[in-house]
């Protein structure tokens, strides 16, 4: 079984957001770039389950759509333990037109278990894993918490209202994961750090794809009020406020 974990180069939650050209362009200068944190997690559990003889996992590899930028972050997923990486060389523009280059990467490279993040910690757009599995016409599960593979199909524990939900499915799957599918990211050690250097990293050009998005102005929140303190022997004032500033009673 060959699995491919789709991953995602997004800032660090750290980050000082700045935006240019009339706030229509996220300025990358002084961004620390990173793992989408759902991304990782998934790669984590596809490590996780190459490691246990029983699954039949044969091989591990990322896939990821953006420019010559994002190869540290790549190199980061292959000094984590992926065997393998893939770049389609383009601009991840909107989530459709990343999904439909990762179908062809899919196509080409025939995988049988696909795994995406939930969502991406930039965007929060929740979309590239559905659109990915309607690009191949396979089936997609999401919310995933937990993922086993017995006798020779996916076992996955799912998130629903009120519970869990378990499902049998063969090969090949989408597999949209969420928190709970890995405890902690894997941590890369040096020796995996000294081999990502040369581990293979298959450059692939962009199929046209028409770009659905088109990006007009972003807009920071609002900055937070300062904090009131109540005296705790005032509830009249307290009640006041709750009812008055923040609308809560």
């Amino acid at each position: 079984m060959k699995i491919l974990v789709c991953i995602s180069n997004v800032p660090d939650t750290t980050t000082k957001v700045k935006f240019t050209e009339g706030d229509s362009k996220l300025d990358t200068n002084g961004i620390q770039w990173v793992i989408n944190p759902w991304d990782e997690l998934s790669l984590t559990r596809a490590l996780e389950l190459k490691d246990d003889g029983n699954t039949g996992v044969k091989s591990v590899s990322v896939a990821h759509v953006g420019l010559s930028s994002s190869e540290p972050t790549i190199r980061k997923a292959l000094a984590i333990g992926a065997d393998d990486a893939i770049r389609v060389n383009a601009d991840s523009s909107d989530a459709y037109f990343v999904a439909a280059q990762l179908a062809e990467v899919v196509r080409k490279e025939q995988f049988d278990l696909i795994l995406c993040g939930i969502e991406s910690s930039d965007y929060n757009g929740s979309s590239v894993g559905g659109m990915l599995a309607e690009f191949l016409g396979i089936p997609s599960i999401s919310a995933v918490s937990n993922l086993k593979i017995e006798n020779g199909q996916v076992v996955i524990t799912r998130e629903v209202d009120g519970g869990k939900e378990v499902v049998t499915t063969p090969t090949p799957l989408v597999a949209v994961v969420q928190k709970g599918i890995a405890k902690e990211p894997r941590i890369a050690a040096m020796r995996g750090i000294m081999t990502a250097r040369t581990k293979p990293i298959k450059l692939y050009e962009p199929v046209p794809v028409e770009i659905m998005t088109e990006y007009v102005k972003y807009e920071l929140p609002k900055p937070r009020a300062a904090c009131k303190f109540v005296d705790a022997e005032n509830p009249k004032q307290l009640i006041e406020l709750l009812q008055t500033e923040t609308k809560l009673i």
